[in-house]
């Protein structure tokens, strides 16, 4: 008899984690390839990145395959999923994980800059989902997982465009869900809170004089674990909602952010910080 934690196993599944060289993608697709999925699929923007993630994949004795890949081109996506499942049958999960900012002022973000960020953050998961789903339809089912964050429910200045689209991802997450829930397609979302990553350590860098950073010290009074989010902290959420464990929730964002969305946030300067200690 099948038990609790085998609702949990990814065996025999294809998995597609979007943009997943490095950084919260990677953790996905290592926590997948963990809990026993089959084949690893991801792609980025250039062949250096898809190597950089090869090597990083092999140096964690996963097999994956990298493809270099635009999720804004059509074709481009259409020509990963085709070969995809000439290799290894239809994709069982999809990872929406790429995505870009850029934190500009909204009066001085250009249309192209703004288009940019609409294209690869919520044009793009469309066009991946739009591919995968014949497959998911033809195999009975399959996990849609969206990178939606904070800002699909907050604005936070400078991040207009950014906030626009993952809020529009929020969305798409929930429509999707309505018109293919009934074919056993689960569509839910990922919304990340400040995650400790290489691309976010100048922001927790000690100062000069050995305080805290200004704004490791805003995030950290704005969040009720009073500390950044680690990769890990997000593996076992997304390892759930690949799984047949998640099969009846659908269309919903789930926040790992420590309680930022819950919490109106303390005094920065009242924040206890380790250097007095």
């Amino acid at each position: 008899m099948a038990g609790i934690l085998d609702k949990f196993r990814l065996d025999g599944r294809v998995a597609w984690v979007t943009g997943a060289s490095y950084g919260l993608g990677l953790a996905y697709a290592v926590a997948f390839a963990e809990a026993g999925a089959k084949k690893i699929v991801f792609n980025d923007i250039s062949q250096e990145l898809v190597d950089k993630g090869l090597a990083e994949y092999r140096q964690r004795g996963i097999d994956a395959d990298g493809y270099v890949c635009d999720v804004t081109d059509e074709r481009q996506v259409a020509e990963l999923v085709e070969d995809v499942e000439e290799k290894y049958g239809a994709v069982d999960i999809l990872v929406n994980n790429a995505g870009i900012i850029k934190r500009i002022p909204m009066t001085e973000m250009t249309k192209e800059q703004w288009e940019q960020v609409i294209s690869v953050d919520l044009t793009g998961p469309f066009l991946c989902a739009k591919v995968v789903l014949p497959g998911m339809l033809r195999r009975g089912g399959g996990k849609i997982i969206n990178a939606c964050s904070m800002m699909s429910e907050l604005g936070r200045e400078t991040v207009s465009a950014y906030a626009a689209a993952k809020g529009g991802l929020k969305m798409l997450t929930k429509n999707i869900c309505s018109e293919y829930g009934q074919y056993n397609i689960q569509c839910n979302a990922i919304g990340p809170g400040y995650i400790a990553t290489p691309q976010t350590a100048p922001l927790r860098e000690r100062q000069a004089d050995g305080s805290m950073h200004p704004f490791d010290r805003f995030i950290r009074a704005k969040t009720p674990a009073q500390r950044w989010g680690e990769t890990e902290d997000l593996e076992g959420l997304a390892v759930f909602l690949a799984s047949p464990a998640s099969d009846f929730i659908n269309g919903q964002v789930v926040y790992i952010d420590g309680g930022i969305l819950a919490y109106i946030g303390q005094d920065p300067s009242q924040l206890r910080d380790e250097k007095e200690e």
